[in-house]
């Protein structure tokens, strides 16, 4: 086991437990918030790509299965 020493206690209080789990939430905070930007920035990307090509897509199967109709008068 490790050596005791002087400067570092003997029990492990709730209040240390809190002040890690803290600190723990605080830097993967912080790692979520840096790459929040460029998370939606990407999303909203694919969404206007995915757009385009359902655009492109119905337009072409609307002119695909168009008919023109003559009418004529006896």
């Amino acid at each position: 086991m490790a050596k005791k020493s002087a400067d570092t206690p003997t029990k492990i209080t709730p209040e240390d437990l809190e002040n890690k789990f803290k600190a723990l939430q605080g830097d993967v905070k912080g790692k979520v918030d840096d790459k929040k930007m460029s998370i939606a920035s990407v999303a909203a990307g694919g969404g206007m790509v995915l757009l385009v090509i359902f655009f492109l897509l119905g337009k072409r199967s609307g002119k695909k299965g168009s008919a023109i109709v003559e009418i004529r008068r006896l």
